[in-house]
């Protein structure tokens, strides 16, 4: 169909074949090659089957079924000549291009009729003649019909595979492209969400710190509130440093940085406790867990994220954490004061990613995560299950 929904006109090629068809017809008629040339009738009667054959060939891709039924009826007609040989093959072309053109369901039953009638033909001609004649019939009527038909169903067969297989190729590109941007899109929230870990606790220490130092006219108070500053800057530029060192190339060569453990624990809460909330855990953490990697980073992650939260947002007021292995799971809990009352803004900014990293972490490793104000405190909670055969 073309693009206003007519369908498509004449192919250049088959015009030429129509042309080169009557061509080849007028040249035999001229020479007297008749298929028939004993039959008692008017020589230029095979002239008339053989210009609607030919005119018929412009239609074998345009309306091939319809062009087949009026060549039928053409041959047939043909028979009463003297008769063409370029009649007969042009009609061949039409069985051809019914086979090849037309639609799905009458094209796969055309080599069963065809086939059928050749099996008709030559049982027809072995009981009428009882000969070899009988057989020159029949091969003649496959040659004719079955021949070209079982062709193009053959041909038709190829070029709807090889079209299937573009389609294929395409949705396995299409389906490749679309792999590729969804592991583009994990591979960036992954390294947003380590570089939110590693760096937003240091600065927002450097934050809360900074803050005192700048509201307490005490000596004392603002060296010690800068040495803070100093270390969390410090740990905060190395971190930096080993996250853009995985990003560029060429940073092989720089030193590796350990995976934070569980044991690391203790010195977060020493960070927390500096800005004067008192931290428990309980219990501390045992390197003889020999947790998982990936389960011990994810629960590192969450008490690092969730303490961060409590200098950024918690009212004064004890800090409980505690990790604790049992039934096959890994679970933690971190427990602060809510806000303080009268919606005191945070002393630090943020911007909520910290709640979607923690809960993106446990659900990587196959756990739960949740949290929100709980007993007049804010609780967060998290279970990771420990895959059996670990620790």
């Amino acid at each position: 169909m073309t693009l206003d929904g007519s369908p498509p006109g004449p192919r250049p090629f088959d015009v030429a074949t129509a042309l080169g068809g009557l061509a080849l017809g007028l040249l035999l008629w001229a020479v007297g090659l008749d298929m028939y040339p004993a039959r008692d009738v008017p020589g230029w009667w095979v002239l008339v089957p053989l210009a609607v054959m030919s005119a018929l060939e412009v239609l074998r891709r345009v309306r091939p079924w319809a062009a087949l039924s009026a060549g039928t009826v053409a041959l047939v007609a043909d028979q009463f000549t003297t008769g063409s040989l370029a009649t007969l093959l042009l009609f061949t072309d039409l069985i051809y291009a019914a086979a090849v053109y037309g639609s799905a369901r009458p094209a796969r039953r055309l080599p069963q009729v065809t086939g059928a009638l050749t099996l008709a033909a030559i049982a027809w001609g072995v009981f009428t003649w009882q000969d070899a004649y009988s057989l020159m019939l029949g091969l003649g009527v496959g040659l004719v019909a079955f021949g070209p038909a079982a062709t193009g169903a053959l041909v038709r067969h190829h070029r709807d595979a090889a079209r299937a297989a573009r389609r294929e190729a395409e949705q396995t590109a299409r389906l490749a492209e679309l792999d590729r941007a969804q592991a583009v899109t994990a591979e960036r929230t992954r390294m947003a969400r380590e570089l939110h870990d590693v760096i937003a606790g240091h600065l927002s220490a450097v934050a809360v710190h900074s803050t005192a130092a700048l509201s307490l006219d005490d000596a004392d108070t603002s060296r010690e509130a800068l040495g803070v500053i100093r270390e969390n800057s410090v740990a905060a530029l190395t971190e930096m440093r080993r996250m853009i060192g995985l990003l560029r190339a060429g940073g092989e060569d720089l030193e590796p940085s350990a995976v934070p453990t569980l044991e690391g624990v203790g010195p977060l809460a020493e960070g927390v406790r500096a800005a004067g909330f008192p931290v428990t855990v309980t219990p501390a953490p045992e390197a003889g867990w020999d947790l998982p990697s990936p389960v011990e980073l994810a629960a590192y992650r969450i008490v690092q994220e969730s303490l961060t939260n409590v200098l950024k947002h918690a009212a004064p007021g004890p800090v409980t954490v505690a990790v604790e292995r049992a039934g096959g799971a890994l679970r933690v809990v971190v427990t602060s004061a809510l806000t303080a009352p009268g919606g005191q803004p945070s002393r630090a900014p943020g911007a909520g990613a910290g709640l979607t990293g923690m809960g993106e972490r446990a659900l990587l490793v196959g756990g739960t995560f949740e949290a929100g104000p709980q007993a007049g405190g804010w609780v967060v909670r998290a279970v990771l299950p420990v895959p059996d055969g670990e620790g």
